[in-house]
């Protein structure tokens, strides 16, 4: 049985539950400009559930079959092969192949999706489909819904409401599998090449778009499906804004250079941050901040085990920074003060942590009730602090302007505490610095 077989499996026991039946569909593929097209990534939700990377496809999940066909639970509709299309556009799966290569029970041809659906959701109560998404499709959906309920008068059961996935498939998708681990292990393998080998590389007066190519390069060379997001090269000044994503300016001599990049290994994504000195050695004012912010990550990395309430990452994060910046002179106050006024918001303006798996901010509630949710084994989230000092805050001393750091690692919960998936990646003060004066060659190519 396949990783995504035993996905399809875990989710149909739920919906059993609840006599609920699914849509999962796909995304359609996106025009970039003109007649161009961005290279298509299929929908999270319908990729951990198929293994299938067609544009336009949808999965219909059916716990308890049809009338006719008890045994029928999934059922796939795609495009059809067409010769003429596939020499222009690319090869497609086809019908007669898509059951024995997904291990789906049924596969018919998209074109009849809206006509075969009244038939198929015939007789249960609950249709999981995630609306606001395509406007037209979910208008067709409606209809569907409209055609039961008006067979409701026959003695068909029509469905009483649609369900968002969150409560079942984002459940599922929240707790990783030793196979989607595997492959978060291989992405994070390659993230660490591209960000070594960037520290290697980077130099005073190369220019960002260099370090983005280089990263994108090694991505894609090591079996990569991509970025798993939008790099951010960040040189200078630059790293203050959160999401900098233009990486065009030239990098100076004397500043840092903040990276955020994760390799995406079969659509899983990593999700990394390091910053670095583009000439190799940080300065005094450079290393404080550095240090304080990796202390805030480390305490916060090290609470991580099963039981422990999510939002404590962010607070103890959060907490070492307060006090780290208090004592360099960048806030005034107590810790308790500063905290309660918010005023730290001008150097750390952003949460500690997100969950990370098939999207790169992924699915699955933060919250139990009123409660911050416990982590739980299976958990795999982000811990991110940072200090970002404007280059035009003069209500601090100029020698610290201009000066953004962050660091960030994707750590697991396990049953005992935590692994740090990313932690290999030059981090330390020593290592960061040892990292920047080797040869590029050496790192990744």
């Amino acid at each position: 049985m396949t990783m995504y077989q035993a996905n399809r499996e875990r989710l149909i026991q739920k919906l059993s539950e609840d006599r609920t039946a699914a849509i999962i569909p796909t995304s359609p593929p996106r025009t970039r400009n003109h007649d161009c097209e961005f290279r298509f990534r299929p929908t999270s939700d319908f990729w951990y559930v198929t293994g299938f990377e067609e544009p336009g496809s949808v999965l219909v999940l059916l716990p308890e079959g049809t009338k006719e066909k008890p045994e029928l639970r999934s059922v796939l509709f795609l495009r059809d092969r067409d010769p003429l299309l596939e020499t222009w556009n690319g090869r497609r799966l086809g019908i007669e192949r898509a059951p024995d290569h997904l291990q789906v029970d049924e596969s018919r041809d998209i074109e009849d999706l809206w006509d075969d659906l009244p038939g198929l959701l015939s007789g249960y109560e609950q249709i999981m489909y995630r609306a606001g998404e395509e406007e037209a499709r979910d208008r067709e959906v409606l209809k569907v819904l409209a055609s039961l309920r008006g067979k409701a008068r026959g003695g068909i059961l029509a469905p009483l409401e649609l369900v968002d996935p969150s409560p079942s498939l984002h459940e599922l998708r929240l707790f990783k599998s030793a196979e989607e681990l595997d492959l978060m292990r291989r992405g994070a393998a390659i993230t660490h090449q591209a960000h070594a080998g960037a520290m290697g590389l980077a130099k005073p007066g190369m220019n960002e778009c260099e370090i983005d190519a280089f990263i994108d390069y090694t991505f894609r060379k090591n079996g990569s499906t991509g970025q798993a997001y939008t790099s951010i090269i960040a040189g200078g000044e630059n790293a203050c804004i959160l999401h900098y994503v233009e990486n065009k300016m030239e990098l100076k001599d004397g500043d840092l250079l903040l990276i955020d990049a994760g390799a995406e290994m079969d659509y899983y994504a990593t999700d990394v941050t390091r910053t670095f000195p583009i000439n190799g050695t940080f300065n005094p004012e450079q290393r404080q901040i550095y240090e304080l912010v990796l202390e805030a990550e480390e305490a916060a990395i090290n609470l991580v085990k099963p039981g422990v309430p999510h939002n404590l990452v962010h607070k103890t994060a959060l907490g070492v920074l307060v006090r780290g910046m208090i004592r360099l002179g960048l806030l005034e106050g107590t810790e308790e003060s500063v905290i309660e006024d918010e005023s730290y918001r001008r150097f750390f303006m952003h949460g500690t942590s997100h969950y990370l798996g098939l999207d790169v901010h992924d699915c699955g509630s933060y919250t139990v009730g009123k409660e911050s949710r416990p982590m739980a084994a299976g958990m795999v989230f982000t811990v991110e602090p940072g200090i970002y000092i404007a280059a035009d805050d003069e209500t601090v001393e100029e020698r610290w302007r201009g000066i953004g750091v962050r660091i960030e690692d994707d750590i697991l919960v396990t049953e005992s505490g935590y692994e740090n998936l990313t932690g290999s990646i030059p981090k330390s003060i020593e290592d960061v610095e040892a990292a920047c004066a080797q040869s590029v060659l050496e790192n990744a190519l």
